[in-house]
C-alpha cells in the first residue's frame, strides 16, 4: 500500500487469525486511500508454563515467537510491519498508535460472547476502551459466541 506524509497514519493491529485477515481486507476494500501510511503491528505472544523456565526452553519459545511473526508479517504485505513487545496486546497497540500520531486504529474480533471477554479478555475491547484515537473493531459476519 502506497504512503505519503501528509496522508493518515492507520495503524492494523493482527495477528494470525482469520479476524484480523477480515479487518485488514474491510480496511483495504472500504476506507484505505493511497495517501495513508499504513503500519501493521503485532505483539508476539510467548507461551511458557511455569515449569518450563530453562534457557533452552526460552530460547525455542523465542525462536517459535519469531516464526509466528514471520508468517503474520509475510501474510500482510505493506510497506511498514511493527512487532511491539508488551505483556498486554492491547496495551502495546494503544501505546504505539499514540507514538506514531495514528489517526485511527484496525482490529478485528472473535466475536466473544460478554462471559468469555470478561472471562478471557478481548485485545479489540481493550483498545476500544483505552485508546485515543477512534477504532475501527471489524467483526467477521459468521463468528460464533
Amino acid at each position: 500500500m502506497a504512503t505519503s506524509p501528509s496522508g493518515r497514519v492507520v495503524v492494523i493491529a493482527v495477528d494470525n487469525s482469520e479476524f484480523s485477515e477480515k479487518a485488514f481486507e474491510f480496511y483495504s476494500a472500504h476506507f484505505h486511500r493511497p495517501e495513508n501510511r499504513v503500519v501493521v503491528v503485532n505483539t508476539p505472544e510467548f507461551i511458557l508454563s511455569p515449569n518450563e523456565n530453562s534457557t533452552q526452553r526460552i530460547e525455542e519459545a523465542i525462536m517459535e515467537s519469531n516464526a509466528k511473526t514471520e508468517v503474520i508479517k509475510n501474510k500482510f504485505m505493506t510497506g511498514e510491519f511493527v512487532a511491539l513487545e508488551d505483556k498486554n496486546p492491547g496495551h502495546g497497540i494503544v501505546r504505539y498508535a499514540d507514538s506514531v500520531g495514528a489517526s485511527f486504529i484496525v482490529t478485528g474480533s472473535r466475536g466473544l460472547s460478554k462471559f468469555r471477554r470478561t472471562l478471557l479478555g478481548s485485545v479489540s475491547d481493550y483498545i476500544l476502551h483505552h485508546s485515543h484515537v477512534p477504532v475501527l473493531v471489524c467483526r467477521h459476519k459468521d463468528a460464533k459466541h
